[in-house]
């Protein structure tokens, strides 16, 4: 996949944009803070409908505007495809494929794109929620319908503990609340299918995470990955992940997810918070069989982190059909050491189409430089190739 053409208005700091790329390497250089890496984030909006930066689309739009656009037209071989999408500051944001309507869930059919930015240090040495959030975007690349399933699971589990702290209030105890078994059903059938579907991208993320943190490394520290689950028993978000503690069959996990439900429903209704579910499970990485958050050193959590982008790379193309995703490195070369530079820019040569943001040109392997376009203050003044 090709990004052939993005326009943006009223985007972040972007009034309006309009700047052409080219399959292979694309480099936007500029000072911080004048608008390179709001280019990324458009892209990577199409694709996982969210940003690497912020957990809501307001902070998206341009100061005193009420909606932003991203345009982008797409190649997809000989294919063309244009996709739009507007975010709205208030209400829901509207999308558009070929000029028709469509569900903004729907872009991620179109676009596949990943990124891996400074803030990717916090997938490993974070809380659980970031791990969590990284595992759902990949989800929806790889299934787009799965964004269906985790928004139904959000508002199901809003509701439930909307419920909870209500009867909290009143004094509810025990198997009082008998309204609450109707969100238990709701809860268990969404929240099986994004356990199963978790699991299953752990399974499929080991081998070219294994992989790409040798390439990154150039050392086997062993490195692994599998879910700590609440409805297996452990609770990563009161205490520490300790790994895959349930079965994997959708029936067993399901099971499972009553008898905790149930096993903490006092727990529950006392603290007015639902205690078990997909919400507070917490992807577990180690290297050397010991956790990545706490254990591993600066280098290595950085390895593990630009390894877990590359891996999703990997999988994504080798399970897509609209070729290779797009892979963005926003303000990487900067936080790397030389060596680290030239294996990552060999890794990243070997995909259709490669956008890189830096600070400074001279961070980025020559090999990569193959066009320059550079950003000051919410403008593109000029593209070159080398």
């Amino acid at each position: 996949m090709i990004v052939e053409h993005l326009s943006l208005a009223d985007f972040r700091n972007y009034a309006a944009a309009d700047v052409a790329l080219v399959p292979g390497p694309n480099v936007f250089v500029g000072r911080n803070g004048q608008g390179k890496t709001n280019l990324a984030e458009a892209i990577a909006f199409l694709a996982t409908l969210g940003s690497h930066r912020v957990s809501s689309d307001a902070p998206m739009v341009r100061d005193g505007a009420d909606a932003a656009i991203i345009r982008a037209r797409l190649a997809h071989g000989e294919r063309r495809v244009q996709l739009e999408v507007q975010l709205n500051r208030q209400g829901t944001n509207k999308a558009r494929v070929n000029g028709s309507s469509v569900k903004p869930a729907e872009l991620p059919r179109y676009a596949q794109v990943v990124l891996f930015a400074p803030e990717d240090l916090q997938i490993v040495r974070s809380d659980p929620s970031a791990r969590r959030r990284f595992a759902d975007q990949l989800l929806v690349q790889r299934s787009p319908r799965l964004a269906g399933v985790l928004g139904d699971y959000d508002r199901v589990l809003r509701q439930r503990t909307a419920l909870l702290k209500s009867a909290r209030a009143r004094g509810i105890r025990g198997d009082a609340l008998s309204t609450l078994d109707v969100w238990d059903d709701k809860l268990v059938s969404l929240g099986t299918e994004v356990i199963v579907a978790r699991l299953r991208l752990a399974d499929d993320l080991a081998e070219p995470l294994s992989r790409a943190y040798a390439a990154i490394a150039g050392a086997d520290h062993r490195p692994e990955i599998g879910w700590a689950l609440s409805v297996g028993g452990s609770d990563p978000e009161d205490d520490e992940a300790d790994g895959d503690a349930a079965a994997s069959a959708p029936d067993q996990i399901a099971e499972q997810f009553r008898t905790a439900l149930a096993a903490r429903r006092a727990a529950e209704l006392e603290r007015g918070i639902t205690l078990v579910g997909p919400h507070r499970d917490d992807l577990v990485l180690r290297v050397r069989g010991l956790p990545v958050k706490g254990y591993a050193s600066h280098g290595e959590s950085w390895s593990v982190a630009l390894s877990l982008r590359l891996a999703s790379a990997d999988l994504l193309r080798a399970e897509s059909q609209l070729g290779d995703p797009v892979l963005i490195l926003d303000d990487v070369f900067a936080e790397l050491d030389a060596d680290r530079r030239t294996r990552l820019a060999a890794l990243a040569g070997d995909y259709e189409q490669v956008i890189v943001t830096a600070a400074v040109e001279g961070d980025v392997p020559a090999t990569l430089r193959a066009r320059i376009v550079r950003v000051e203050a919410g403008r593109i003044l000029e593209a070159a190739d080398a």
